[in-house]
């Protein structure tokens, strides 16, 4: 592949936790002309990694079968998919979530796309046996889908800049940088070396937020009524929708995710995944990106899994915080440092009271009851993706992305 040279345009922007939140409610809420520039940054990440697997991998950009994640030449074709399908392919595109998902769209740019590139029909396993275009076309076929995208912001009219009629081109910005952020895990867990303005920007040693306020003390919470759910104007994504308000308790919760020192303390009977005892000043080395380097004891546990935090929870005699206490203390108290790693929470990924799928229906509702829900953001996430309301979630199991945890208790009557 060739190098790209806006690649630079995504790496300048990282940021701390507060200018995250900010850029989050900006993308959320960012105008045509605005999301045409995010949604070129956010293509210039892509084709970056992209870069780096190849330099990796050769041309055929060939991985082994993992249910964890897709092949890479699967990846970029997809994403070049689903904004085609969902932005000039789709006549209704200007409804926003009141789109019906299932109407028809118009034939493809690319023959038999459908075929290769729609995941809620293609099954997983075959991802790996299909006769996909190779590199240069599926390049082709992105840059194409990309420049049709912007052409439709270009000439979009006044009546064509509301909420709902940019909710289309909101979806594919932020699904571009998921997908991104998921080639960042697989290239630790197949040990890529990403190059340096990937590796060094963005995710070279998991540090902790850089918060003025934070310090190891735990967070003491008033008992009080939350309110959870997407609040305010712009794109939401459905399962943050149907506000709602939940009675908490008093209670205390750690100012910050829980470091390298406080989990190994536990000793563990396992070592999490990529980490290793070592001849270091540590005692340890952890495995980034193919390389063992010494692990940094005050950063950020990370690549632990849901089962892995809940037992440490449960030797410390505290517990995993709910999704509505993390917001709650990520929202509404000083000191509340987060972004370094996903936090588990204790919540299982379910509909809010009066769910109402959106028209890409399988984002949210086939994955309600499996997953556990996580909050805040690694260092691999996109800032705009950073929100304490975006609702994450994986199965319990998973410690190849970028997860940690926090604690907390119930403060005594």
């Amino acid at each position: 592949m060739q190098g790209n040279a806006n690649s630079s345009l995504w790496f300048s922007q990282h940021s701390t936790q507060a200018g995250q939140a900010l850029q989050a409610l900006q993308a959320r809420t960012a105008s045509a002309p605005e999301l045409a520039r995010l949604l070129r940054e956010s293509r210039a990440r892509t084709l970056a990694i992209a870069d780096a697997y190849t330099a990796a991998l050769g041309p055929l950009l060939q991985v082994p079968f993992a249910p964890q994640f897709n092949p890479p030449l699967w990846e970029l074709g997809h994403l070049a998919w689903f904004q085609d399908y969902w932005l000039a392919r789709n006549p209704q595109r200007a409804l926003g979530s009141a789109c019906d998902g299932a109407a028809p769209k118009a034939a493809s740019r690319l023959a038999h796309a459908d075929a290769l590139y729609d995941s809620s029909h293609v099954p997983h396993a075959s991802r790996w046996h299909l006769p996909l275009p190779d590199v240069a076309a599926t390049r082709a076929y992105a840059a194409e889908v990309l420049e049709a995208t912007l052409a439709l912001l270009e000439r979009a009219e006044p009546s064509e800049h509301s909420d709902a009629a940019l909710y289309f081109y909101r979806l594919v910005l932020f699904h571009e940088d998921m997908h991104a952020e998921a080639a960042v895990y697989m290239a630790q867990s197949l040990g890529i070396a990403l190059d340096a303005s990937l590796s060094v920007a963005l995710y070279a040693d998991y540090k902790r937020a850089a918060d003025p306020f934070s310090s190891q003390m735990p967070l003491q919470i008033a008992a009080q009524t939350w309110r959870m759910g997407w609040q305010g104007a712009g794109f939401a994504f459905d399962n943050e929708l149907q506000g709602h308000t939940v009675e908490l308790p008093g209670f205390e919760i750690d100012s910050a995710p829980v470091s390298w020192q406080q989990y190994l303390a536990s000793q563990p009977a396992a070592l999490p995944r990529y980490v290793r005892r070592a001849d270091t000043p540590s005692g340890y080395e952890a495995q980034r990106f193919g390389q063992w380097l010494p692990l940094d004891l005050n950063a950020s546990a990370v690549h632990i899994s849901h089962h892995e935090a809940t037992a440490w929870c449960h030797w410390a005699g505290r517990s995993l915080p709910s999704e509505a206490q993390w917001e709650c203390a990520a929202l509404a108290q000083a000191g509340f440092a987060w972004g370094s790693v996903w936090e588990w929470t204790s919540s299982p990924f379910t509909a809010y009271p009066g769910f109402v799928p959106h028209p890409y229906a399988d984002y949210s509702a086939p994955w309600f009851n499996s997953r556990r829900v996580l909050k805040g953001a690694c260092n691999a996430t996109a800032p705009r993706m950073a929100h304490p309301r975006y609702r994450n979630f994986f199965t319990p199991e998973r410690n190849d992305i970028f997860a940690g945890f926090r604690s907390c208790r119930l403060l005594d009557l």
